[in-house]
């Protein structure tokens, strides 16, 4: 048989084994072509009808059919294999194989190119290049209708990111003027993406071309307010705001938020003992702070798992903490997970930005920008950094401080030799204990009269643990629970088998530590063994007392005697009140366990109780965050087995969403990999409104992403409907706006086709917003009228004061003043018959902006004012001083502090970066 392949990256184009095969009309390469789109899926013969003609014939089906038929006959004829195209009951089914459609080779170079990135960036550069060479020119150039101009937007927005991705990476590499080159001629064919206006700054200022990168952005400024009535957005302001004070030398300043004395340590490391030589190598470094005043020190401890390297890094960085005034930040990086996932350079930032106080909305949304934000903050100050279990030296550079006065302290597997030679690590190698320290850590754990009574059985012991910290806090566990049991017994109980724990690192010492756990795990009772091995299968990092009783299927009075047993066995550690975690190699142990003696279908069960138990406290959640969405239906049962207490109020659910987000983000990847297919795609709907307040955008695009394909696969058309719309809102919120327009059309489609007037209306005041935001304000008036029509023929209250609102707020934009009043206070009287609060915030900020438009200005001022409280009174702290910066809301309030001056207040009081360009910018 000949090998198919097709191309759609560009004119379509179908070859078998390379020699191009000749379509028959419009019709059939049509037909072709969407079933391309959804290649390995069943297309309909609807959809196909859809797509063909603009206006189906009475015959359409029959002609679909015929022209399907002939296609696959015609291929068939040419060499290709009589499966190619298969009939199914609902449609037909195209497989091209795994190479034979360039658009799948091109994604998975793509993805192959970021997964290398960290390690090995000239490699990734050459994996992007290949993927973008296989566009032909613009995707299926010549097809016309609604399925392909989509489909066109969305890929057209896919290279376009993979460019950025490239050329973000060669510029890590010094490569400025071939950059360069390549920006200039993608800004001139895509004139307002400020991304690619930023890589063209970026570039120029790297060739030391500093006037050219500014005149680049005020060519920029000058087309948005010419054409669209905009400024750029505020990840390009900033870096123009930088590239003046680079200008303007060191007098140069900039306002900082206020600063949030971080204090991150995990707890100290109960009995630590011995390492005397490795302590007094970090005091030396210490020392050495400041002693070269434009250098960062780094010390990098390296070792093999279970060495004590965390024991090490966290006791010492407890007894210099004074040293550092102005706080500890601490991040486990996950490097060596057993789940495979190493937390990303822009999570971990992340929370250091969170625990420094920066404001959710205030979080810059590329990766670049928020570590010039990080090193901002850190500049000028003394803070330890303790980046913990870190997989390689580029996880770690994004991390590290721009300037002196800090001390990083790395601790990981690898021995970072990159980190080592370019940014001049000091190394910090950690070895095995020696027979003195582990008798000495055995003696501060057990009592040092235990030890000594026996030498023998504790030289038997430290043997057997292969002097391996982790080992030996596991047995001392375990002889500590058991006073009375002489040590020659706990040495005797230790198997003398010979073997290595797989997941050890190869070249580590010791020859039993499987061997250890084993005994460890043997020693616990039924209910904490089985409970131990069942922990394997959640996907981390770590896990609360309810996710542990719905994993294990039991009530949680049950399950906290159990977590607390295995944590007194050492096989836990509780590293907060209320979570616990495992160290990597007894996670490895664990999965082994699970593997060998719990069956597949207890295995299943397991997860599903677990997922299930995440996604019923996850809806929850959602709806307390904001009680006007519309819930799931129908609503996730409680976890079968499991005593399930969800979030009471609006507090609890944030806390619980911020507790477990890491874990929800690992979760739908993981439920999508074990065939929980429904349970990924509800999953990320649940956490989609709390990712977008936390301002985590690329987690919100990964899970959606995820959620997409979970329910393509599962053939759940909602499912794929409210993915599209999250995916859609995803990318709007990263100002990807056409990829955004897509997924929203898509979206529409299915809702339609679905007859879910509901979801056709989200999608339009989605739309609305975002075409607003671009200053297409015609469009955003149309898409939320059509909202607004939606909305009431399904009787859907919220829905329509959102829409009223919507309406009036375009219609301002337009200048037509009254219109906004009238449709802003029907959204105000909607929004008090519903009780929602920062919907009637919403809608007095409107009215406010109208009246003063209007030259009413008291009548502005009333209603600015009622905002401020209202959003008070709804906790959305920044949003008060909206309305205060607003165009007449400077007269709001009393007494000799104007508006702007209380906006300032409460701008300073978060912790606003840039507060006075802030205010200053809401005047004009």
């Amino acid at each position: 048989m000949a090998t198919a392949w097709f191309g759609i990256l560009g004119p379509m184009d179908v070859r078998l084994d390379g020699r191009p095969v000749v379509l028959h009309g419009p019709r059939q390469e049509r037909t072709l072509a969407a079933l391309l789109l959804d290649a390995g899926r069943v297309v309909t013969v609807d959809q196909l009808v859809d797509v063909v003609w603009e206006e189906p014939p009475a015959s359409a089906r029959r002609q679909i059919q015929d022209l399907v038929t002939r296609l696959r006959r015609m291929l068939v004829d040419a060499g290709a294999a009589p499966d190619l195209i298969t009939t199914q009951r609902a449609g037909y089914l195209l497989q091209p194989g795994e190479h034979g459609l360039d658009t799948r080779t091109f994604e998975a170079l793509a993805a192959a190119a970021r997964q290398t990135a960290d390690r090995d960036p000239a490699g990734a550069i050459a994996a992007y290049r290949e993927a973008l060479s296989l566009w032909r020119g613009p995707f299926l150039a010549g097809m016309r209708g609604w399925a392909f101009e989509g489909a066109a937007r969305i890929w057209q927005e896919r290279r376009l990111a993979v460019v950025e991705e490239c050329l973000t990476l060669e510029l890590s590499l010094g490569r400025h003027g071939d950059v360069t080159a390549e920006a200039l001629a993608l800004v001139e064919q895509h004139p307002f993406r400020e991304s690619l206006v930023e890589l063209l700054m970026r570039a120029l200022h790297g060739s030391g071309r500093l006037a050219d990168a500014l005149d680049a952005y005020r060519a920029l400024q000058q087309r948005l307010a010419d054409e669209l009535g905009l400024d750029p957005g505020a990840d390009l302001r900033r870096l123009h705001d930088t590239l003046l004070r680079s200008q303007a030398g060191p007098a140069a300043t900039t306002v900082r938020p206020a600063w949030h004395v971080a204090a991150m340590l995990p707890p100290d490391v109960y009995g630590f003992t011995g390492r005397e030589g490795e302590l007094a190598r970090l005091d030396a470094l210490l020392a050495r702070v400041g002693e070269q005043p434009t250098a960062l020190v780094v010390a990098a401890v390296t070792g093999a798992p279970g060495v004590g390297k965390t024991a090490l890094a966290v006791h010492w960085a407890h007894r210099v903490r004074d040293r550092f005034p102005d706080g500890q930040l601490y991040v486990n990086l996950r490097g060596f997970d057993q789940s495979g996932r190493p937390m990303t350079p822009t999570e971990a930032i992340r929370a250091f930005l969170d625990a420094l106080g920066v404001p959710t909305d205030r979080v810059p949304a590329g990766i670049e920008a928020q570590t010039g934000l990080y090193r901002s903050l850190l500049a000028g100050r003394r803070t330890l950094i303790v980046l913990d279990n870190a997989r390689d030296a580029e996880q770690v550079r994004p991390l590290l401080p721009g300037a002196p006065g800090c001390l990083v302290l790395v601790t990981s597997r690898d021995q970072l030799p990159a980190l080592i030679a370019a940014e001049g690590a000091h190394p910090v190698r950690l070895d095995l204990l020696s027979d003195t320290e582990a008798r000495e850590l055995l003696a501060h754990r057990l009592g040092g009269e235990r030890v000594t009574a026996d030498p023998g059985a504790t030289a038997e012991i430290i043997a057997r643990c292969a002097r391996l910290p982790l080992a030996l806090a596991v047995i001392a566990a375990r002889a500590a629970t058991h006073p009375d049991f002489p040590l020659a017994a706990i040495a005797g109980e230790l198997p003398a088998v010979h073997d290595n724990l797989d997941a050890f690192d190869a070249g580590g010492p010791g020859t039993q530590v499987r061997c250890v756990f084993s005994w460890s795990h043997q020693a616990l009772s039924p209910g904490a063994a089985r409970m131990f091995r069942l922990l394997g299968l959640h996907p981390g990092p770590d896990f609360g007392v309810r996710s542990a009783a719905g994993l294990a299927g039991l009530p949680v009075e049950r399950a906290r005697p159990l977590l607390a047993e295995l944590c007194r066995a050492h096989l836990l550690t509780q590293h907060v009140p209320g979570r616990y975690t495992f160290h990597d190699l007894l996670r490895a142990h664990a999965v082994e366990l699970t593997q060998a003696f719990t069956p597949e279908a207890e295995r299943r069960a397991a997860t599903h109780r677990l997922l299930s138990h995440y996604l019923y406290a996850a809806h929850a959640a959602a709806v307390l965050l904001n009680p006007h969405r519309d819930p799931l239906l129908p609503a996730p049962p409680p976890t079968e087995g499991a005593a399930d207490e969800p979030p009471r109020d609006r507090e609890t659910a944030m806390a619980w969403f911020t507790a477990e987000s890491a874990v929800l983000v690992a979760a739908i990847p993981h439920a999508a990999a074990q065939g929980f297919d429904g349970h990924a795609w509800q999953l990320a709907w649940a956490v989609a409104d709390f990712l977008d307040g936390r301002g985590m955008r690329h987690e919100h695009l990964a899970v959606q992403t995820t959620a997409l394909a979970a329910a393509r696969r599962a053939g759940d058309r909602l499912g794929t409907a409210c993915a599209h719309g999250g995916l859609g809102r995803a990318h709007a919120l990263t100002g990807r706006f056409d990829e955004a327009r897509g997924h929203f059309e898509l979206a529409l489609n299915l809702y339609g086709e679905l007859a879910e007037p509901t979801g056709q209306a989200h999608v339009h005041l989605s739309l609305s917003t975002m075409r607003s935001r671009q200053g297409h304000h015609q469009d955003a008036l149309s898409h939320a009228a059509q909202a607004l029509a939606l909305y009431r023929a399904a009787g859907h209250l919220t829905g329509q004061a959102r829409a009223f609102n919507a309406v009036g707020w375009s219609h301002a934009r337009l200048g037509d003043h009254e219109q906004a009043l009238d449709h802003c206070r029907q959204a105000l009287d909607l929004h008090r018959r519903l009780g929602d609060v920062l919907g009637q915030a919403d809608a007095c900020d409107s009215l406010g902006h109208a009246c003063h438009r209007l030259g009413r200005h008291e009548e502005a001022v009333s209603w600015y004012e009622r905002a401020v409280e209202l959003f008070r009174e709804a906790g959305h702290r920044h949003h008060q001083a909206d309305p205060l910066t607003r165009p007449g809301g400077s007269r709001c309030g009393d007494g000799p502090a104007d508006a702007a001056e209380r906006a300032l207040a409460i701008l300073k009081e978060l912790g606003h970066p840039q507060t006075d360009e802030a205010v200053a910018e809401r005047r004009r």
